[in-house]
């Protein structure tokens, strides 16, 4: 019996501690910030003396939680949050790098909307390490309806699982001014060559923005009302403000401090980021019909 924890009981936390309990050959536990009246509840100082921890904290919260709560065991951590900090452009794995050693973290990616794998619907995802061992550790405690693959490119996982929600929010847009079925097979495909170009820069490898990572992950979130992201879109085409929409979904949109990341990120590098730059400054309040305007005739 492996024990697992999960850290997190947002829907995505929930829906993959589901998952992990149809392996008959895993013990699963969660929690939360606050309790929770859900199976298995536990503290949080119980499930850091677990062996295995599965990390569904929010990724704007990640740096402040980790200096405030995680003591380092020796547990293998599986990340399952995907995003960029806002405040300061750090991928995921260079916050964790400070509390987790290298050869016992991975990090998960892939097409995978919380509602549907707690129905127990089939999906493909990748976890993705530096320690090889520790992905195939991982993938031995999903159960059947997940088919996983495992990957050493944890930068290009980073990348794709990031951008794709910033790529999301544009299509919402898209969809919320009617633009067609055109306009967002365009854009997606034109953020899909984007968040490549973005990756590229930070060395990561080809092939991860042709799989499941890559297009797989964007063509899922950007295409849905599953998608919050997407949702957010939605929202900010119909000119209401951040506020708004974040109160209407109740949850965290990665996308929103991913975009802020993005515009720092492109700023100081000097990269360039036409969708995503838009997207952030639609988010700052210029008009989705100019900035649509601006996309056409760069």
């Amino acid at each position: 019996m492996k024990k697992i924890g999960v850290i997190g009981a947002g829907k995505w936390g929930q829906a993959l501690a589901f998952a992990f309990r149809q392996n008959p050959d895993n013990e699963v536990y969660i929690t939360s910030r606050t309790p929770r009246d859900i199976e298995n509840f536990i503290s949080l100082e119980e499930i850091l003396k677990l062996d295995y921890l599965v990390i569904a904290i929010p990724a704007q919260q990640v740096a402040c939680w980790l200096q405030e709560h995680f003591i380092d065991q020796g547990q293998k951590v599986l990340v399952v949050s995907k995003g960029i900090e806002a405040s300061t452009g750090r991928f995921l794995n260079e916050i964790y790098a400070e509390h987790v050693e290298a050869d016992k973290i991975a990090f998960l990616s892939g097409p995978s909307f919380a509602a549907e794998v707690i129905q127990g619907l089939p999906c493909a995802l990748v976890i993705n390490a530096e320690n090889e061992q520790v992905a195939s550790d991982f993938s031995l405690y999903f159960p059947s309806f997940v088919r996983t693959y495992t990957s050493t490119d944890v930068t290009g996982a980073e990348v794709a699982g990031a951008y794709k929600n910033v790529i999301a929010i544009a299509a919402g847009i898209t969809e919320g001014l009617l633009l067609g079925k055109n306009a967002s097979a365009s854009l997606i495909s034109r953020g899909l060559i984007e968040m490549h170009r973005f990756g590229k820069f930070y060395g990561a490898e080809d092939d991860t923005f042709l799989g499941l990572s890559g297009a797989g992950d964007l063509f899922l979130t950007a295409s849905s009302v599953l998608s919050r992201n997407f949702r957010v879109g939605l929202g900010l085409a119909a000119g209401k403000s951040q506020a708004e929409i974040l109160e209407e979904l109740g949850e965290v949109a990665e996308g929103i401090g991913t975009a802020y990341a993005l515009n720092t990120i492109a700023q100081a590098r000097g990269i360039y980021l036409p969708i995503a730059g838009e997207v952030y400054a639609i988010l700052e309040g210029k008009n989705p019909q100019k900035s649509l305007q601006d996309l056409l005739t760069r």
